[in-house]
């Protein structure tokens, strides 16, 4: 398993502010993490970190490009990542109290701790910049990017699909008539 030291924020030495990092994220990254449903990721994550007194507030900007399948035709594709989340990183006592908080932008850590290690951060926004649905973007024409034989094939089947219409909606299709 690949050290994710690198990703350690040593912020007891740093002066009160705002401090940048940037990290760049390869599909080693998530070698860590396990499988993923998408390949040749070349990510940028700039991290604007504001340290406080008692709590940092966390500004990640993700950015680059990742492999994935698209949903409609099976076909591999480079989807564009571009977003941006925010993390608060409250600095109390007890942080396992704390933690059941239902806000997922707030991060409790110990008052003792001299590092916050935000690999994990990474992991989930960089997933959370995926969309749900994953589908060839269309061309500079307006035409769909996915493979015209597969939208061919689809295209037959949804042709078949309302030619054998099944008699039990027979009366459903009454009320969608009204």
């Amino acid at each position: 398993m690949k050290s994710l030291r690198e990703f350690d924020i040593a912020f007891v030495g740093l002066k009160p502010g705002v401090h940048a990092f940037q990290y760049q994220i390869t599909d080693s990254f998530f070698e860590n993490y396990g499988p993923q449903d998408f390949s040749n990721c070349n990510a940028t994550v700039k991290l604007q970190f504001d340290k406080k007194s008692s709590f940092f507030m966390l500004k990640f900007e993700i950015g680059g490009t990742i492999t994935v399948i698209c949903d409609r035709c099976g076909a591999p594709f480079e989807l564009q990542l571009w977003d941006d989340f925010d993390q608060v990183v409250k600095l109390v006592e007890n942080p396992d109290e704390l933690q059941n908080d239902e806000d997922p932008d707030v991060t409790y850590i110990s008052k003792t701790e001299s590092h916050f290690n935000v690999a994990d951060l990474i992991y989930e926004y960089i997933n959370l910049s995926i969309p749900m649905q994953r589908i060839h973007p269309d061309d500079a024409n307006g035409k769909s990017g996915c493979d015209p034989k597969v939208l061919d094939m689809l295209d037959k089947m949804n042709q078949q699909a309302g030619d054998n219409k099944n008699p039990i909606w027979k009366d459903l299709d009454k009320f969608r008539e009204n």
